[in-house]
């Protein structure tokens, strides 16, 4: 555990470890899933560690990231195309769809918010680094197995509106004679 200095006058201090959580911008009728979770320890500034974190999600995912919308903790970030990373709050070269993708960015922080409440991300048990890193990817591995099983529970029920028919009027018998 570690204390982070937050300079804010309600909450002046935080104890823990960093988390970096990546996850898509656009709609999704499943949830939006984590693509791409990581703890940071030791306290690094959060634009230092942009290049790393989205040349990870790429190699994870397999797809190039078009556009990286972030908090305004990424200021001074080092990413290799400084011109595809939106901070919120940013008024210049933000027009259109960007524009609208980065009020999307909102739609990230209940994520985070549920791996705090439901998957255990806001208190580890684990000990040392190692258990912080295992928390954080097993709270965001515990984050897409619940977006999978509404997925499945949805489509059961579809299946079983369709079937149901069948089930509750089995087919008369022709009687012997």
């Amino acid at each position: 555990m570690e204390c982070i200095g937050k300079g804010k006058a309600a909450a002046p201090y935080e104890f823990g470890v960093k988390a970096s959580i990546v996850t898509n911008n656009r709609r999704a009728p499943g949830g939006l899933f984590v693509l791409h979770a990581n703890s940071l320890p030791d306290n690094p500034y959060d634009g230092h560690t942009l290049r790393d974190i989205i040349d990870r999600t790429e190699a994870l995912t397999g797809c190039p990231i078009e556009r990286a919308y972030v908090d305004k903790g990424y200021r001074g970030h080092d990413a290799q195309n400084p011109r595809r990373v939106f901070i919120s709050g940013q008024k210049r070269g933000v027009f259109g769809i960007i524009k609208r993708e980065l009020r999307r960015r909102s739609a990230i922080e209940p994520i985070i918010g549920h791996m705090k409440a439901e998957g255990h991300l806001g208190r580890c048990y684990l000990k040392g680094r190692a258990g912080d890193a295992a928390n954080v990817i097993l709270s965001a591995v515990g984050h897409n197995f619940r977006r999978i099983l509404v997925w499945l529970r949805e489509l059961l029920a579809l299946f079983l509106r369709l079937i149901w028919p069948t089930l509750a009027c089995p087919p008369q018998l022709n009687p012997a004679s």
